[in-house]
């Protein structure tokens, strides 16, 4: 199995600033628990300096991403406010019909509410459902779904 975890980074910030980044590793460390041996990439672990890239390289990466997201099984993205490169990447693993999971209480956004498989309000609801086996559930009944 294979997750991207998408998530806020820029936001609606207007300087070079990111949100803090502290969800990636709480998300990476319990879905390797519950999904053992599963690709976990997360954005952030390679690129954490990508604010400072040049035009060129930061393109690049941002594209790639999105790409890999239309490649992965699951796409997990946490989104506590809006955030235009994490509607991107959900918008290419829904186009590609992947499953896409979202952390985020914008239940009623058009983006969220409508390229989801399944909205967890927050991250502790997420865990739970973690914990309990209904994402593991949800996973396969939307990959059934998605292949006919």
């Amino acid at each position: 199995m294979r997750f991207f975890l998408a998530g806020i980074m820029q936001g609606s910030h207007v300087g070079s600033l990111v949100h803090r980044q502290d969800y990636r590793a709480q998300l990476k460390e319990i879905l390797l628990r519950h999904f053992p041996g599963a690709e976990i990439y997360d954005p952030w672990a390679d690129h954490s300096g990508s604010l400072d890239y040049t035009h060129d390289l930061g393109r690049d990466v941002f594209l790639k991403h999105n790409a890999m997201c239309g490649e992965v099984d699951v796409v997990v993205a946490y989104i506590p406010e809006a955030s235009m490169g994490t509607a991107i990447e959900i918008w290419e693993a829904y186009r590609a019909g992947k499953v896409v999971l979202m952390i985020s209480p914008l239940k009623h956004n058009w983006a969220v509410k409508f390229l989801s498989d399944e909205i967890y309000a927050t991250m502790e609801d997420f865990l739970r459902e973690l914990e309990l086996g209904h994402v593991a559930e949800k996973i396969v009944v939307a990959q059934r779904a998605k292949q006919g």
